[in-house]
């Protein structure tokens, strides 16, 4: 059995931050998005993976991700020259996948729990032809919704449903055989201009193929938004963060609760509290870090206070009566001005200044 990641797209809602780079890569609890998804498919025992890529990022994907070495696997790289849809980068895929079945999931979904089980399941059950992931949502319009009966087998799909007959959502994770292929060389480019998914899917079901449903159980986050993001980085830091400290801390400093500060990091007369992350050579003078702030790597925080923030690697954040709720891309400085300011809620992208009010 093969996977593949889709990985590759605009990620247009998180613009600024991806407008200089890939949606999956931006960090929740200091590790990519797409690590997640890589270490979920490596649990299931799948050694071969193929990442669909894009022109605008793909390049940047290739250097963080490399050849799978670091997880024990071999990654393949898929070029889809346009985002003409989810089938469309099936297809795409075909000679990479061949006559196996595979894992297909989204590079910017995450869920806490595995799919290990799942794949088993479908490797042994050779009448299922296809699989998919669901869970209960509070927003069904906003999704493709599934219909299933009460053994879970999937009887219709509907893409963003003005009257939604359930309220499970499409999460991001499917199983296909190869028979998804002939149902992609069935269907149409939908008004959007692209082959969607759940059009395959629909076609399979309407040819009497066996679908079944999975539905989680855990948490779901699609990390699109600079909010979800926040929940993303909240969540994961909630349930996995463990204590490890290899950094510096002086005797002017105190951290409590689950905090990671990693080597090479200085913590001088600041307060963290967890959970946090403080990244490699980062350091904090006269600082408060609060809880679920993820600090990225070589950043410096002088007299300022933050929390329930996402800062990445290499920002500067000085003289700051408190930062929070807010998402830094790399190598931003906040500073100063003129102007009063208490609070700031921030979405900000790279190599960019922002100028704060000074008391």
């Amino acid at each position: 059995m093969k996977a593949l990641i889709l990985s590759g797209g605009a990620g247009t809602r998180l613009r600024p931050l991806t407008y200089t780079g890939a949606k999956q890569l931006v960090p929740v609890a200091n590790k990519p998005i797409l690590f997640y998804v890589i270490e979920n498919i490596v649990a299931t025992g799948i050694k071969d993976i193929g990442i669909i890529i894009a022109p605008e990022t793909g390049r940047e994907i290739i250097d963080r991700v490399g050849d799978g070495s670091r997880w024990g696997v071999t990654i393949q790289y898929i070029w889809q020259e346009k985002p003409l849809g989810l089938a469309h980068a099936v297809w795409v895929a075909k000679d990479y996948l061949g006559d196996n079945p595979f894992l297909m999931y989204l590079g910017d979904n995450l869920i806490g729990s595995r799919v290990t089980e799942e794949v088993k399941s479908f490797i042994e059950d050779e009448d299922l032809s296809a699989a998919i992931f669901l869970k209960s949502v509070s927003n069904p319009k906003a999704f493709g919704v599934a219909v299933i009966d009460e053994g879970g087998k999937v009887i219709d799909l509907i893409e963003k449903p003005e009257h939604p007959p359930s309220d499970l959502a499409l999460v991001g994770i499917y199983l296909f055989r190869p028979i998804i292929f002939e149902a992609i060389s069935r269907i149409r480019p939908s008004k959007r201009g692209e082959l969607e998914i759940t059009d395959a899917i629909s076609w399979l079901i309407k040819k009497g193929y066996n679908v079944q449903s999975h539905i989680v159980t855990s948490w779901w986050l699609d990390t699109g938004k600079k909010d979800d993001l926040l929940l993303a980085n909240d969540t994961v830091m909630d349930e996995w963060l463990t204590t490890d400290i290899q950094g510096i801390i002086d005797s002017g400093s105190r951290v409590t609760g689950r905090v990671v500060i990693e080597e090479g990091a200085r913590i001088e007369q600041s307060v963290v509290r967890g959970p946090a992350i403080i990244g490699a050579g980062s350091h904090l003078f006269h600082a408060y870090v609060g809880p679920f702030t993820a600090i990225g790597n070589n950043v410096r925080i002088v007299r300022a206070a933050v929390e329930h923030c996402v800062i990445m690697e290499g920002c500067v954040i000085e003289d700051v009566p408190r930062l929070e709720h807010s998402v830094l891309g790399r190598r931003v400085f906040v500073r100063p001005t003129p102007r009063n300011q208490e609070s700031l809620c921030l979405m900000v992208g790279d190599d960019c200044v922002v100028e704060i009010g000074r008391k």
